[in-house]
């Protein structure tokens, strides 16, 4: 039961941040490698808010949300949209959104690490609970449920609105999208910038229970890849069922044998859904 609840709630957090690399990577076909740095970002704009005025990372969700919306669309209409335009094949687009990206990755680490250069971490309900006979943390269980519910907002409008279903067309063809009248650069730009807003708001939801620093980006990005990757690219459902199941192994493993070897089970995980199923868990076989 321990293993079974502490697993639920890791992975209703690493389910918000695997659906922005979802939306960018699914929708504007951008692989940003600098997804794990925008968490970060905004986890060290939720310390030092809470740490300089003792602002809540709740209320700083909510200023950090938009900021970093306009800061992913500004980034995506003046550095990558040029190299939509001049890709020649989807192939080429990956390739070069991923050489692109990796640069801003490490523009962001440098950023963070002349902002605040050491480990951060603070104390926001850090007080044990009980559910059904298991003491979690407070923070871990707000985390969670937060992340629920955001995840519950973008799949409804994913789902029951004309600009959510006009995102849904552009993931699934971009082409045909194009021919019905739907303005797929307009709606790439969305996608990308609204992905990177759920990632950030996933970094200050994770900074009240995980100490980190600015140079941890990259094992949030190869998490949420590969919680992209199991679920099926483009597919939100997928994504959010992948991260629960890699918060439960993730937490069966540190639980059972060793809390070093969470990122081993991960990347075994990885490899698995690469040789077995590449098209993620419900991803159809192509013909």
């Amino acid at each position: 039961m321990d293993i079974l609840i502490s697993g639920l709630l890791l992975g209703g957090t690493y389910a918000l941040v695997a659906m922005g690399l979802n939306l960018q990577y699914g929708v504007a076909r951008i692989m940003n490698l600098a997804n794990g740095e925008t968490l970060v970002l905004g986890a060290l704009a939720a310390f030092l808010a809470f740490t300089a005025i003792s602002l809540s990372p709740l209320v700083t969700m909510l200023v950090v949300a938009p900021l970093s919306f306009a800061a992913n669309w500004v980034a995506y209409r003046l550095l990558l949209r040029p190299l939509v335009k001049r890709a020649k094949s989807p192939g080429q687009l990956e390739v070069d959104s991923i050489l692109a990206t990796f640069g801003i990755s490490f523009a962001l680490v440098g950023l963070m690490v002349s902002i605040h250069g050491e480990y951060y971490t603070y104390s926001f309900l850090a007080r044990p609970i009980e559910i059904l006979g298991t003491t979690v943390a407070e923070n871990r269980l707000v985390a969670a449920l937060v992340a629920a519910g955001i995840g519950a907002a973008l799949v409804g409008w994913l789902n029951f609105t004309r600009t959510g279903t006009a995102v849904r067309a552009v993931s699934v063809d971009r082409q045909a999208a194009q021919l019905v009248g739907i303005n797929v650069a307009r709606v790439s730009a969305l996608a990308f910038a609204l992905g990177g807003a759920v990632t950030a708001t996933g970094g200050t939801l994770i900074s009240t229970f995980i100490t980190l620093d600015g140079s941890m980006g990259v094992i949030f990005t190869m998490k949420a890849l590969i919680i992209v990757i199991m679920g099926g690219v483009g597919d939100l459902r997928g994504s959010i069922i992948a991260a629960i199941v890699l918060g439960l192994v993730e937490t069966a493993v540190a639980s059972l044998i060793d809390p070093g070897l969470t990122l081993v089970s991960a990347y075994v995980i990885f490899l698995g859904i690469l040789l077995f199923r590449p098209q993620g868990l419900f991803g159809k076989r192509n013909a």
